[in-house]
């Protein structure tokens, strides 16, 4: 049996970029389409994460104010997309904002208050890992809130939202789709892995069971509060490394932010993984 192409100790050696890496690769008709994906997403990613640097320049320069909420069912990808954002971006005009649950003082005022401290300042982009829909799906699913707190949110969150836009925030919420074949395989991944253990909870459990509670409430949630103004943006995430540029690219395309005439790669997110809410589509959740 003919014995399969490998690298050498010497072709390591002989190597210091993953350019020449990939060259040897390709002499010796090595198969490693995995890699190579990687290395696309990889090269991808940095190109995306400077022109966010340029947009998180020219939000500080002309004070905005940006919010991108990440909401999702357990194990989509938010924390993940949220850290490949955050990565090479100035902590002092950046913010995350991952609320534990509220404290009873907190439960006794108004359900947005804890929410708005939290709003992005004058040149500050704020991400929320969850953010006040929380009353829309996980609290309604898991008996959280009562159904007249969820009722009551319903009629005013797009007030709320309205006002806000009003005022000049920008808001740019995702809700990022996951299947649950896949929310599975990744609950699975977590036990498995010491290092993400602690992010399983007893409400990941319910994730599967509750499936198709947490569905209908996700489409209440779309119709009740996917705005003009304040849209839905739907991601498909069962492939995460894609979910999270094109990501980037819908953050990138809703702002005609300075040098934009200069970005070196596709700033125009994917239709078939990003597109906005509408009751026809067919999400993977």
């Amino acid at each position: 049996m003919k014995e399969k192409p490998k690298l050498t100790i010497t072709d390591f050696e002989n190597i210091s970029t993953n350019e020449e890496l990939l060259t040897i690769i390709k002499k010796k008709k090595i198969s490693i389409e995995k890699v190579e994906i990687k290395l696309e997403y990889e090269k991808e990613l940095k190109k995306l994460q400077v022109e966010l640097v340029k947009l998180q320049q020219w939000v500080a320069k002309n004070n905005k104010r940006v919010a991108v909420i990440f909401e999702g069912r357990d194990a989509a990808g938010k924390g993940g997309s949220i850290r490949r954002f955050m990565e090479h971006l100035n902590p002092r005009s950046m913010r995350l904002v991952a609320l534990n649950k509220p404290t009873e003082v907190e439960k006794g005022q108004w359900y947005f208050q804890r929410y708005i401290k939290e709003l992005p300042n004058p040149g500050e982009i704020v991400f929320f890992d969850r953010s006040w829909y929380n009353r829309a799906v996980v609290e309604p699913v898991m008996g959280f809130c009562t159904k007249e707190q969820y009722k009551t949110f319903l009629v005013q969150v797009p007030e709320f939202e309205h006002m806000l836009y009003e005022d000049g925030v920008t808001i740019i919420k995702f809700w990022l789709s996951i299947s649950k074949d896949e929310q599975l395989r990744r609950f699975d991944a977590r036990n498995d892995n010491p290092l993400k253990r602690w992010k399983f909870s007893p409400v990941d459990k319910k994730g599967q069971e509750l499936w198709d509670k947490y569905t209908f409430y996700k489409n209440e949630m779309f119709s009740k509060t996917h705005t003009t103004y304040s849209p839905w943006i739907v991601v498909k995430t069962n492939n995460k490394k894609k979910a999270r540029v094109e990501c980037m690219r819908h953050v990138l395309s809703q702002f005609n932010y300075e040098e934009v005439e200069g970005v070196k790669t596709v700033s125009n997110p994917d239709p078939n993984i990003v597109m906005r809410y509408y009751r026809s589509a067919n999400h993977l959740d």
